[in-house]
C-alpha cells in the first residue's frame, strides 16, 4: 500500500489539528502526486446523523491530502513548519457514496498548474477499492 518510504507523522506535514484533522497518514508522495489515508471514526467532526461522512468532510479530506503533499515538499526544503492552505474553489465534485464509520479512505491528489499562488488540484477518494468521490479544486498554499 505504500512505496516503502518512511514519511513523517501527519502533524508535521499539515497545520490542521483535531477536531478538524482529516488525514491519518501520508502513504506516498512523488513529484506533484500523493496518496493519503483516513479511517472514518464515529467521533469525526463531519459525521452526520446516519453515521456517514458528509460531503464537506470529503472535500476537506481531499484538500488536507493536498496539504500533506505541500507539507512534505516544504519539509524536504527544510521549512520550519508546514504551509497553510485555503480552498479557493471546488469544481466538478462528484459524490458516488458517503463513506461509513469504520471505512478507510485512500485518496490520490495531483497538483496541476500554478498561477499567482493558486494551484489546480484533482482528487479521487476510494474506500475498499471503489471510488467514493472525485473533485477538482483551486487551492492557495501560503
Amino acid at each position: 500500500m505504500t512505496d516503502g518510504t518512511q514519511y513523517p507523522p501527519i502533524d508535521r506535514l499539515i497545520p490542521q489539528r483535531a477536531p478538524i484533522l482529516m488525514v491519518d497518514r501520508l502513504l506516498e508522495a512523488q513529484d506533484d502526486t500523493a496518496r493519503t489515508c483516513l479511517t472514518v471514526r464515529p467521533d469525526n467532526f463531519f459525521i452526520d446523523e446516519d453515521g456517514c461522512l458528509d460531503e464537506v468532510g470529503l472535500i476537506e479530506h481531499i484538500a488536507q491530502s493536498a496539504s500533506a503533499l505541500a507539507g512534505y515538499k516544504a519539509l524536504a526544503q527544510e521549512a520550519p513548519r508546514p504551509p497553510v492552505g485555503y480552498i479557493g474553489e471546488v469544481k466538478r465534485f462528484r459524490l458516488v457514496r458517503r463513506p461509513q464509520t469504520g471505512e478507510t479512505l485512500v485518496t490520490t491528489v495531483t497538483l496541476g498548474a500554478e498561477t499567482g499562488g493558486v494551484s489546480l488540484l484533482t482528487g479521487e477518494t476510494q474506500a475498499a477499492d471503489q471510488t467514493v468521490a472525485t473533485t477538482q479544486m483551486k487551492i492557495f498554499i501560503a
